[in-house]
């Protein structure tokens, strides 16, 4: 007895199945997976009101870095007392609607004892890496294409905070985006 008889029953199984894998594909495309308003970790896209933020990074400053300097430049707040450092927050917006939209300027850190740390203020036009709530174009982003921010090693706008020391106990640290119309604000947690 030959193995041919069961071929033309293979071959349709395996074309009926390839068919299937096709349309289930071809369903899927033009289909947009809204982002999250919670991440666990940086790096990871939430939505907040019509704009797409990321964390890019986070990390403590130090003023007497040469590299850090440059971050604090147009910074008027009294330097942080010695239970206190700068923390940076780079941040990363994009707009995925087809009408112009703001990004927000309404952020806090809360530590798990309900701590609540608010931006310091910084000279947009003193700094290249102010974040600036602006009108962002359909698709447009903040920081801009081939600007400072952008092209920097942070390659994000910097929210920068006044923290107590005592976070390193009270961890992990969240980064709260409140947007207008959002009833609770969308979440990221820090690395810190």
């Amino acid at each position: 007895m030959s193995a041919r008889p069961f071929a033309a029953p293979a071959r349709r199984l395996s074309i009926l199945a390839i068919g299937l894998l096709l349309a289930l594909s071809v369903s899927a495309c033009g289909h947009k997976q809204a982002h999250p308003t919670v991440a666990d970790n940086e790096g990871f896209y939430v939505h907040a009101g019509p704009i797409t933020y990321q964390v890019q990074l986070s990390r403590q400053l130090n003023q007497y870095s040469i590299e850090d300097k440059g971050y604090l430049v147009g910074v008027s707040a009294t330097p942080p007392k010695p239970d206190e450092e700068w923390f940076a927050v780079f941040m990363w917006a994009k707009n995925q609607t087809g009408s112009p939209q703001t990004t927000t300027s309404s952020f806090d850190i809360v530590d798990t004892e309900g701590n609540k740390y608010y931006p310091v203020a910084i000279n947009a036009a003193l700094n290249p890496y102010a974040w600036t709530a602006q009108v962002l174009k359909p698709l447009g982003t903040e920081p801009a294409p081939d600007s400072t921010a952008s092209d920097g090693p942070t390659q994000g706008s910097e929210l920068l905070f006044k923290l107590s020391t005592s976070v390193y106990s009270n961890r992990p640290l969240t980064l709260e985006i409140h947007a207008a119309g959002q009833a609770s604000p969308s979440t990221v947690t820090l690395d810190l």
